[in-house]
């Protein structure tokens, strides 16, 4: 495999890893919400379901690929429900107080990758495109697969960085900030849905 296929590979990662995207919106308004100790389990089942559903991709495109196109047109569906509900919760969030006992959930995180349609294609679309020419080893894909959830918690805690930067604006302008992150996840529903 060539460096270019490979510089290729990681451009589209990349892009791919930093765009909104349900996790990315997730991360950002639960670090405006809730702040970072109380968001951290909710952070770690993002990261935790990113690695998990990567090596699902692998495995999908090494061995199944019959069935694939079936699990990926259920999946659509499935995820494009939860994104829409992500949204609407979003649109009508307020900040936590201080005080609350509240925190965001690491079940709530981590059940989001299995649903967030945008990964499963990224990892699918980045292994089929770039990849398989090339090998379709199991261990090969994997590695590859685990490199693309690495990027992608990266650039989920860049997300989660600029959200604790603008903590305080955001307690101000909760409503705006808000109804603007789920449009942006309504936009996720509509790219889903073509």
């Amino acid at each position: 495999m060539s460096g270019y296929i490979i510089g290729n590979f990681l451009i589209y990662s990349v892009i791919n890893a930093f765009t909104p995207g349900p996790g990315n919106i997730l991360a950002l308004n639960t670090i405006t919400s809730y702040g970072f100790k109380k968001g951290l389990p909710l952070f770690s089942g993002i990261f935790t379901g990113y690695y998990v559903v990567q090596i699902i991709c692998a495995v999908f495109v090494f061995g199944v690929t019959s069935f694939l196109p079936n699990v990926l047109f259920i999946m659509k569906y499935i995820g494009a429900a939860y994104i829409l509900w992500l949204s609407i919760h979003i649109a009508f969030s307020k900040p936590i107080e201080e005080n609350s006992d509240k925190s965001a959930s690491f079940l709530k995180g981590f059940a989001l990758q299995f649903v967030n349609v945008k990964i499963y294609m990224f990892g699918i679309t980045a292994l089929t495109g770039y990849i398989t020419d090339y090998s379709t080893s199991l261990w090969v894909l994997l590695l590859f697969e685990i490199i693309i959830a690495t990027i992608g918690t990266f650039a989920t805690s860049v997300w989660i960085g600029m959200g604790a930067l603008i903590q305080d604006f955001y307690r101000k302008h909760f409503r705006i900030i808000n109804i603007i992150l789920s449009v942006i996840l309504l936009e996720c529903v509509f790219s889903i849905l073509k």
